[in-house]
């Protein structure tokens, strides 16, 4: 079972047996982001030490499939997403989930049939999505992994790399601000960007099966381009010697499996990971000398994602290539988890929980 350290230690901590029983009777929280390729959700309560999930759901979906080509969603996408959106559906009225928020993202927001889709969701599924901005987006992002940036330095360098958009967010220091909530992150933010392009629009432009090094080097100067005007506003912000990228995707903790050799993803070996440049080259390496076969066997990416992993390296490098850096460490967690912080902390929960104190 998960858990969101978030817990400032500090803070007099209750008996276990008393903290177990506050904590059991808190209400439960949804959070659920549907994006270009991903359906994902996750259940939770407030805890002592920030929050804990209670059930998860996630599945591949590519509802932004053609996408980029067509400018609208196809039948098959939409039919695949809605059978995941019921799964969802049915796990929040089994756990008797009140307070939720059902995000929509990138593919929701370019689709010309994007209103037609939410609102067959809601009449056929019966859940309310909310497709959010961008800016939105990225500031949920950052608010569920900033508290993993490095607290000595002075900025850093967040990026999330989804199916259909990549954001980038530059953030101020967590010494110049102590918490972690939305409008703090959001105080933090120096620059930010969100792209029209993810690892499902890259692959669809470009091809994924069996990608040499030319197509490799196109995608990088492709993002490269589209990232520029970004750069030029981010050259002025602070930098030290503790600058570092943040990294919050399927991509980054795919790199970060295939780095420490993990016959199948585990999440607890990876959420939180340093990695040196030279370890994030060598990982990059193995994936791009993998064929479609060994990518597909692979067991951090799979047959779903075997197309995808590339395009996503490739905007990787294109990030780390304008932003170069010692350092990367692995998030796996980001907007679910700040969609859940953001209920919580307007809900005023932690204050139900004696002894809780979170550092957010």
């Amino acid at each position: 079972m998960d858990t969101a350290t978030l817990l400032d230690s500090r803070s007099p901590q209750p008996t276990p047996g008393a903290a177990r029983v506050a904590e059991a009777a808190q209400p439960l929280y949804g959070a659920l982001d549907l994006g270009t390729n991903n359906c994902r959700l996750l259940v939770a309560r407030p805890s002592h030490d920030g929050f804990r999930i209670v059930d998860s759901f996630s599945r591949i979906v590519r509802l932004g499939e053609g996408l980029a080509l067509t400018g609208r969603l196809n039948p098959d996408a939409i039919e695949r997403t809605l059978s995941a959106l019921t799964v969802c559906r049915d796990k929040l009225r089994a756990r008797g989930v009140t307070r939720m928020h059902l995000v929509a993202t990138e593919a929701c927001r370019q689709a010309s049939n994007g209103a037609a889709f939410i609102d067959r969701v809601a009449e056929e599924v019966g859940l309310a999505l909310d497709v959010v901005d961008r800016e939105t987006e990225a500031t949920l992002a950052a608010s569920g992994c900033a508290a993993l940036a490095d607290r000595q330095a002075e900025g850093v360098l967040l990026f999330d790399i989804g199916g259909g958009s990549s954001e980038l967010v530059w953030l101020d220091g967590q010494r110049r601000c102590g918490t972690q909530d939305e409008n703090a992150v959001r105080e933090r933010m120096r620059s930010w960007t969100s792209l029209p392009l993810g690892v499902v629009t890259l692959a669809d432009r470009f091809g994924g099966h069996d990608v040499t090094d030319a197509d490799f080097e196109a995608m990088v100067a492709f993002v490269s381009a589209a990232m520029a005007p970004f750069v030029d506003e981010a050259r002025n912000n602070a930098r030290c010697d503790r600058f570092h990228l943040l990294g919050t995707s399927g991509t980054v903790t795919t790199v970060a499996g295939v780095f420490l050799d993990l016959p199948r993803y585990d999440r607890r070996q990876v959420d939180g990971l340093w990695m040196s440049e030279a370890e994030v080259t060598l990982a990059m390496g193995r994936l791009r000398g993998m064929s479609f076969a060994a990518r597909a066997a692979q067991g951090c990416i799979g047959p779903d994602r075997a197309d995808l992993v590339l395009a996503g390296c490739a905007i990787l490098e294109a990030i780390r290539r304008a932003f170069p850096c010692e350092r990367l460490r692995i998030a796996d967690r980001g907007l679910r988890e700040g969609i859940l912080m953001k209920m919580m902390l307007r809900d005023n929960a932690w204050a139900r929980l004696p002894g809780a104190r979170t550092a957010w």
